[in-house]
């Protein structure tokens, strides 16, 4: 998988409020002071001064500071549902199933690892902190398919199983052993040792680590 193509369109944003809007105009204010400084960022007096309203217009929308957050992770969450479903559409509809599922799992990680580095400021704020794996998935997390980053890396696990690629008594759990490998390489890059490694070294390793997740799960 090349990264050649343009990253999927970023939530969008607005610098002044209109009316009938202030809650949009809120979120995207939020949207953007995380993808400038993650999670941290996300303030909601910041946010009221770039929609153009008086601070206490916000509480309208926003309880406080952290329900604004949690709806700015939401749509960080759903940014990265695109990124995926960005390399999913690029997974070629011929070859055998096998293969086409290979390629799924592998589109997922790829999309994980793309996000991550296009978007840090988002990665940070969708998978940091707070974010955890709902039983009820919320839709404000979903991408354009509907489905979220988990529903998405689930799908395509269930995929191997269907074409006999995983065994099922090997399926339970798999969702996270590969999250958490796929994670721990986009962390790596963006905060820790392999920060400011040329890319085309990251690309060249990313593709390896995601051939080892495709075989060993």
């Amino acid at each position: 998988m090349t990264d050649s193509s343009p990253p999927p369109s970023p939530p969008a944003t607005r610098s002044t409020y209109r009316h009938g809007d202030l809650r949009r105009a809120l979120l995207d204010a939020g949207i953007e002071l995380a993808r400038q400084g993650g999670p941290d960022a996300v303030v909601l007096r910041e946010a009221t001064r770039r929609a153009g309203v008086a601070p206490n217009a916000a509480y309208r929308h926003f309880a406080n500071r952290d329900d604004l957050l949690g709806a700015v992770r939401a749509a960080a969450v759903a940014a990265a549902a695109r990124f995926m479903e960005a390399e999913l559409a690029q997974v070629p509809t011929t070859g055998t199933a096998t293969a086409q599922a290979h390629a799924k799992v592998r589109a997922v990680g790829t999309g994980y690892l793309r996000f991550a580095r296009v978007e840090t400021g988002l990665f940070r704020t969708a998978f940091g902190g707070r974010f955890t794996v709902q039983q009820t998935p919320d839709p404000a997390m979903g991408g354009a398919t509907g489905l979220n980053p988990f529903e998405h890396l689930s799908a395509a696990l269930d995929a191997l199983v269907a074409t006999g690629a995983l065994p099922p008594a090997r399926r339970p759990g798999a969702e996270y052993l590969a999250w958490s490998t796929v994670h721990g390489m986009a962390l790596l890059a963006i905060d820790g040792p392999l920060r400011g490694t040329p890319q085309q070294m990251l690309d060249v390793l990313e593709q390896r680590l995601l051939d080892m997740v495709v075989r060993g799960i």
